[in-house]
């Protein structure tokens, strides 16, 4: 069985994409009789061991590439004469793949890592997010099947009129994201207080993470909490009990940092997964956050609090409700979680049983529903 993979979201400090490829490819290596191709951006056309790269021209500043014709990609895939495809965003390539499923006769997944209109709306306004819509619709539909991170994305999928629609977790390195690699020196470096309650959030600092409103949360908790963010741009904070680290942090070094934190916090209303979710669970941590999105899919009774209120009080009560409890006990509650459905040899090995269950299936005549796009 031979997999091809093709996204634009794979730049060198690209998040959820990424890891969940580079996890992919290194999982998909253990398996006996699995062959795995991953074709990305680059910057020129090469190839360094399974990986294969076409030139794109560069988004801004954001280390991303965007292709603007298909063409070259679709023959590239061919090319590579792969049993299954699978898309990782909804554009150029998404089209492209589906024009070498066709020509092959080959089955095409697409993984909805994004949530397009949403991502639309908040940009541009409502108008933005019916196109989307229609959009989404009109792609993902001409997919032999299409893989959804989270329930709630599947749903908003089938809303869409998207039938085949399956889920389709992420994971998470539950060695290197462990409670044992905390890294001890953190607070001192960070002028932290030992008594006080750190909290911690990594990620992109993207609208629909809401980073002002942690800044907010922060300011009214006062002195005896400690907020540490940690991303490329993320804004600068003039509160005295908030840290900004603006970079991107290598995995080893962010498990370190995870697991010396108290919590994470986070303030998105329209997570489609949550990956730092996972990973700061896998190193003991109690989650603060909203009930909305696919957190309550991930932060179970147990595992952390997560608040109604889409606003600073309601993170603030979240807050001081957690550290009521024993965000210790919960923290273990939640590695325990993430141990028992989440570490990525569990996840991966179900995304291996649906690519067997269609190929399985007549691959080649399931693929006819796929249809090339402009």
């Amino acid at each position: 069985m031979h997999i091809a993979d093709i996204t634009m979201f794979y730049a060198p400090t690209s998040g959820g994409v990424r890891t969940y490829l580079t996890q992919k490819q290194a999982y998909l290596a253990t398996q006996s009789g699995i062959r795995h191709s991953l074709l990305v951006p680059g910057k020129s056309a090469a190839r360094r061991g399974d990986v294969h790269t076409l030139p794109a021209p560069p988004i801004g500043r954001t280390g991303y590439q965007l292709p603007l014709r298909g063409k070259r990609w679709t023959q590239t895939l061919c090319e590579l004469q792969p049993d299954l495809i699978e898309a990782g965003d909804p554009y150029r390539l998404a089209w492209a793949a589906l024009a070498a499923g066709q020509r092959l006769g080959v089955p095409v997944f697409g993984f909805y890592h994004s949530d397009l209109p949403r991502l639309l709306e908040n940009r541009f306004g409502g108008a933005a997010r019916r196109l989307g819509e229609r959009y989404v619709r009109r792609l993902y539909t001409r997919f032999t099947e299409v893989l959804a991170p989270s329930r709630v994305m599947a749903r908003n999928l089938n809303a869409l009129g998207v039938e085949r629609v399956t889920v389709q977790p992420l994971g998470v390195d539950t060695r290197t994201f462990h409670p044992d690699r905390a890294d001890a020196s953190l607070r001192r470096r960070l002028g932290v207080a030992a008594d006080a309650r750190l909290l911690v959030f990594a990620g992109r600092a993207a609208r629909e993470k809401n980073i002002p409103l942690l800044i907010d949360a922060a300011r009214a908790l006062g002195a005896g909490y400690h907020l540490l963010l940690i991303g490329p741009g993320m804004p600068r904070s003039d509160a005295a009990n908030v840290t900004v680290l603006d970079c991107f942090m290598p995995s080893d070094v962010l498990a370190g940092t995870l697991a010396a934190c108290d919590a994470l916090i986070h303030a998105g209303c329209n997570e489609t997964f949550g990956l730092v979710v996972l990973e700061a669970m896998a190193s003991g941590l109690p989650v603060i956050g909203m009930r909305a999105g696919a957190l309550p899919e991930l932060v179970v009774p147990g595992t952390g609090v997560l608040t109604t209120d889409l606003s600073r009080d309601g993170l603030v009560e979240a807050t001081r409700t957690l550290f009521s409890l024993d965000p210790k006990a919960i923290g273990r509650h939640a590695r325990r979680r993430v141990e028992e459905r989440y570490a990525w040899e569990q996840t991966l090995a179900g995304l291996v049983g649906h690519y067997r269950r269609v190929l399985g299936q007549d691959g080649a005549q399931r693929a006819g529903a796929s249809h090339a796009g402009p």
